[in-house]
């Protein structure tokens, strides 16, 4: 019986994994435009964080997360919390006032798996921490839909403010008197949430749920004068950077620790799963976990969704090229092909070879499955005659090329149109 990977969790094999690098390094770019820093945290956290951050009574903590010794320790299921706890026990406030930090790594989270939503996911996390100015809300929107449009993926963003601890008592009151008198028509989830955590009864999925709070009261009409300004400010500043949204008074996040703006990029390709990234602002969770008292705000992005949204475009999952695939046919050929691919590589060539002294067939073949744009022909006859054979693929047209300038002479052809291809491809086959 073969062993295959667990229920919610996958492989990401050559053919996919190349899509994961462009992303990573699409997003990896961009962050350096915006002048991030990277940071890593591990996998295994304390589970009073997520507790004390997410909330007890949210579906990750309730539910969700995966735990171990007496459930004193888990598997973190989302990347903000973990970067807060190494934020504060490095002190990085010190060390700069304000932080502009990134990771990329996988979560974990014990749930039902489907499309674009597995056990072990992965995200990429970005957090600006010690500034409330609005200007850094609208900027965090704006990279976010910069990596997305680099990547080809069409979005929309939905934004809404959920207030802060003087503003949001008012509002959750009303929000309670208005679902009290409609608790009967709510599903399971939602009635025994109500007391507990109002604002998700606005974010349930069930239908029944949705057609109940249609007419529910909008956060954004109970705002304190500061939430205001600060919303209106946000607004602007993403009008200034020409960056579209959309207002979404239901969008209240499923974590307890946002206050003020929050957002989400959505995706209609995606069926249920529409979120593609979404964040927002926590100013008092810093100094909740025990740290100062900085505002802050982030956001996360699927990679999972990503890659299904770029599969679903019919994009190339092997779109990179390898400069020159080096064909040696026989065992005195390929000791000279060796270390000649090695020199090619060397020189930023990026370069395949076979090991397993295969007919000339079966490796024009493999060329043909790297992509290959030149294959270098070195056997016998080459080898008497003093010259190998150098075929351009796209053409098909061939030229000699004399085994004592072998080098010079490729790099002289090849380099100046080197596809700049994957460096994982340049392994053998």
């Amino acid at each position: 019986m073969k062993i295959k990977a667990l229920n919610g969790f996958k492989d990401i094999v050559p053919g996919e994994v190349e899509l994961w690098q462009k992303v990573e390094a699409t997003a990896r770019d961009i962050f350096a435009r915006f002048n991030f820093n990277e940071i890593r945290m591990p996998i295994l956290e304390k589970t009073e964080l997520f507790a004390r951050s997410i909330g007890e009574a949210t579906d990750i903590v309730e539910k969700e997360m995966y735990t171990f010794a007496d459930k004193q320790i888990t598997m973190r299921p989302e990347a903000t919390a973990s970067l807060l706890r190494a934020y504060i026990q490095h002190g990085l406030h010190v060390q700069k006032p304000i932080q502009r930090l990134f990771t990329i790594g996988p979560m974990f989270r014990h749930e039902r798996p489907q499309k674009g939503r597995l056990r072990q996911f992965h995200q990429l996390d970005v957090e600006v921490l010690g500034t409330p100015n609005p200007r850094v809300d609208a900027e965090l929107m704006a990279m976010g839909a910069m990596i997305l449009e680099e990547l080809g993926i069409t979005v929309s963003l939905e934004m809404n403010s959920l207030g802060c601890p003087i503003c949001r008592p008012v509002f959750r009151e009303a929000l309670l008197n208005f679902i009290d008198d409609r608790k009967d028509a709510l599903c399971e989830d939602c009635a025994r949430r109500s007391k507990t955590n109002p604002l998700r009864v606005l974010d349930c999925k069930n239908p029944t749920c949705r057609k109940q709070v249609e007419e529910a009261p909008s956060i954004q009409e109970h705002l304190c004068s500061e939430c205001d300004e600060h919303f209106n400010a946000v607004q602007g500043g993403l009008t200034q950077l020409n960056v579209q949204y959309s207002l979404n008074k239901f969008m209240v996040r499923g974590l307890d620790y946002y206050t003020r703006t929050t957002f989400e990029f959505i995706t209609k390709d995606l069926g249920a799963q529409a979120a593609v990234g979404a964040g927002g602002r926590y100013d008092g969770l810093v100094a909740k976990l025990g740290g100062p008292k900085v505002p802050g705000i982030g956001f996360a992005m699927g990679l999972e969704r990503i890659i299904l949204l770029l599969q679903q475009q019919e994009e190339s999952a092997d779109n990179t090229q390898i400069d020159i695939f080096v064909a040696g046919l026989g065992e005195k050929a390929s000791e000279l092909a060796f270390p000649l691919a090695h020199k090619l590589r060397g020189e930023g060539l990026f370069t395949a070879m076979d090991h397993e002294a295969r007919s000339l067939k079966s490796q024009m073949k493999q060329a043909n499955k790297v992509n290959a744009r030149y294959v270098l022909i070195i056997g016998d006859n080459e080898l008497e005659k003093g010259t190998a054979v150098l075929r351009n693929m796209e053409s098909q047209e061939q030229q000699e090329i004399a085994i004592t300038s072998l080098s010079t002479e490729l790099l002289s052809i090849i380099l100046p149109h080197s596809t700049g291809g994957n460096p994982a491809q340049t392994h053998d086959n």
